[in-house]
């Protein structure tokens, strides 16, 4: 590794982790201000969705350069291709934060369903997931990656627990209102679940960094998953649905 090369991309992964540190924050602000039905946090973090978008291009367009310039090999492509994808992961999750905050938003219209504790617990996972598939990247540490790969199937299960009950309640419910709550509260579940994924993802890319194994659809196939599941760019995680 020649010494521009070096400097450049330990410029590149130190923006990565602050941008990785940034969406962690929003995510964990995000899910207190909703279980909180704090207004004012929850319209403050959806204006501010360009942020991310604007640091991830240039993440991006600094992978390139350096594609381009020193065409790298071996472990340091491997790097910058980690680099990319990661980067990827992180824009994805910052969008599905902002639907987080628009739909957290929405249900303080509602009264508190008797499923919000069940999403908070979702929340809370998916929150830890993605710490430490960040701290696993940092660490360069597979075994605290693989970690977090496993945890994908708890989201799922709650995922599903949140979707049985919302279908249950919405079968009993005698009011749209009613119902248009249990529908967000769907949608903040199925949210919740893609960040699992993503961090999941991420998780998968340090153990492809660290010694080139890719293990993404092996555990997809362990997990009993579809590739339509979880395909990591999952674009109808945004435009607000």
């Amino acid at each position: 590794m020649n010494m521009i090369f070096a400097r450049e991309s330990g410029a590149m992964k130190a923006s990565l982790l602050r941008l990785a540190g940034e969406v962690e924050r929003r995510l964990s602000e995000v899910l207190t201000a909703t279980e909180r039905r704090d207004t004012d946090a929850l319209k403050s973090w959806m204006a501010r969705d360009s942020e991310i978008d604007d640091w991830e291009v240039r993440i991006e367009e600094e992978c390139l350069k350096i594609l381009a310039l020193h065409q790298p090999v071996a472990r340091d492509l491997r790097f910058v291709v980690a680099v990319l994808k990661i980067n990827n992961d992180l824009e994805r999750i910052g969008d599905i934060v902002v639907n987080i905050a628009d739909r957290g938003l929405r249900l303080t219209a509602f009264p508190v369903t008797p499923l919000q504790p069940r999403l908070m617990q979702m929340g809370g996972i998916v929150r830890e997931m993605l710490a430490s598939s960040l701290d696993a990247l940092m660490e360069l540490d597979v075994a605290r990656a693989e970690a977090v790969i496993v945890r994908d199937d708890e989201v799922d299960r709650l995922n599903g627990e949140v979707i049985g009950g919302v279908i249950a309640q919405a079968t009993l419910a005698n009011t749209g209102a009613v119902t248009e709550a249990l529908i967000l509260t769907h949608s903040v579940a199925r949210d919740l679940e893609r960040i699992g994924d993503h961090a999941t993802n991420i998780a998968e890319d340090v153990a492809y960094l660290v010694d080139g194994t890719i293990i993404r659809h092996q555990n997809r196939h362990r997990s009993g998953k579809t590739g339509a599941e979880t395909a990591p760019d999952q674009r109808e995680d945004q435009d607000g649905q």
